[in-house]
C-alpha cells in the first residue's frame, strides 16, 4: 500500500542481500510503488559506501561471513526470519533509532564488500607482477648472451677469417712449344674434364697462312685431368698462327669439330 513503509532496518538487510528471497521479492515490488522508500534505500546505499570507505582495511577474518549470515538469522528483531516483511503506517511516526543498531551490519558488510574488492586487486596486482618478472627474465638472457657476444668480439686471442665465395673448379689449360723449322711439337694441358669412352680431344695447329688446321694428334686425360701430346708427325716449315683444342670421335676428324674449346694464339716475332 502507497502510506506503509519498509523498516529502515528491513531497507538496509535489503541493500546487503541479506534477506530470503521472499523477503527481496516483497520489498521489490513494494519499492517499485513507493518513492519515500526508495529514498530511504538511497540514503542507505550512500551509508554504505561512506562505511565501506572509512572502515580501517583489514583483511576479513575467516569464517566471518558465514558468522555475519547466522548472526542475521539470530537477529531478536525477527527482520530476515522467513514469512512476509512487515510494513509501518506512513501515518505513525517512525521511531528514531540509533546508529548503533545497525552500524555493526554496515562494518560488517563494508567488510565483506572491501575483502571482495582487496581480492581482485590482489589478483590484479599478481597479474602484473608475473609479466614484469617473466620480461624482466626475458631481459636477463638478453643482456647475458650479449655480454657473450662482446666477450668474443673483443677477445685478444680471437681469430678472425675473411670468407670469400668458393672456387669453381679450374678451366681446362694448355700449352704448346712449336717448332716450325723441324714441324716439332709438344703440348701439356692441365684440369681437362673426363670424356665418354666413344669420344677424345684433338689438338690443331692453324697455320699462318690461313690453309686448313692440321690435325696435331688425339689425347685422354688421366684421373687428374693432365694430358700431353709429344712430337708428332706434322709437315715441316709450316709457321703457326695458333693452336686449338676440340672434341671429336675416339677415332678422330680430319677437320674440327665446333666448338673449340681451348685457343691459343702464337706470339708475333719478338713477344
Amino acid at each position: 500500500m502507497q502510506d506503509e513503509h519498509i523498516p529502515q532496518e528491513d531497507l538496509v538487510l535489503y541493500a546487503m542481500q541479506a534477506m530470503q528471497a521472499h523477503e527481496l521479492a516483497a520489498v521489490r515490488l513494494h519499492l517499485e510503488q513507493c518513492a519515500d522508500c526508495r529514498r530511504v534505500l538511497a540514503e542507505v546505499n550512500g551509508d554504505l559506501a561512506f562505511v565501506a570507505m572509512s572502515v580501517e582495511q583489514k583483511p576479513l577474518p575467516e569464517g566471518a561471513r558465514q558468522r555475519f549470515v547466522e548472526r542475521l538469522a539470530a537477529d531478536p528483531s525477527g527482520a530476515s526470519k522467513a514469512g512476509p516483511t512487515h510494513v509501518v503506517s506512513i501515518k505513525t511516526k517512525r521511531p528514531t533509532r540509533s546508529a548503533a543498531v545497525w552500524i555493526g551490519w554496515l562494518a560488517a558488510a563494508a567488510s565483506l564488500l572491501f575483502a571482495i574488492s582487496l581480492e581482485q586487486r590482489v589478483r590484479v596486482l599478481d597479474d602484473q607482477l608475473a609479466q614484469q618478472r617473466r620480461a624482466a627474465e626475458q631481459q636477463a638472457t638478453a643482456n647475458a648472451r650479449a655480454q657473450q657476444v662482446l666477450a668474443v668480439l673483443t677477445a685478444p686471442s680471437a681469430k678472425r677469417v675473411l670468407l670469400t665465395a668458393a672456387k669453381s673448379k679450374p678451366e681446362p689449360t694448355g700449352r704448346a712449344v712449336y717448332l716450325a723449322e723441324s714441324g716439332g711439337l709438344v703440348f701439356q694441358a692441365n684440369d681437362l674434364r673426363q670424356l665418354a669412352e666413344n669420344k677424345t680431344y684433338e689438338l690443331w695447329v692453324i697455320p699462318a697462312d690461313g690453309t686448313a688446321p692440321i690435325p696435331a694428334g688425339l689425347f685422354r686425360p688421366d684421373a687428374a685431368g693432365s694430358a700431353s701430346v709429344l712430337l708428332p708427325p706434322l709437315p715441316k716449315g709450316v709457321p703457326a698462327k695458333a693452336f686449338g683444342v676440340t672434341i671429336e670421335k675416339a677415332e678422330g676428324s680430319a677437320t674440327p669439330t665446333a666448338p673449340i674449346i681451348m685457343v691459343g694464339a702464337v706470339p708475333a716475332a719478338g713477344e
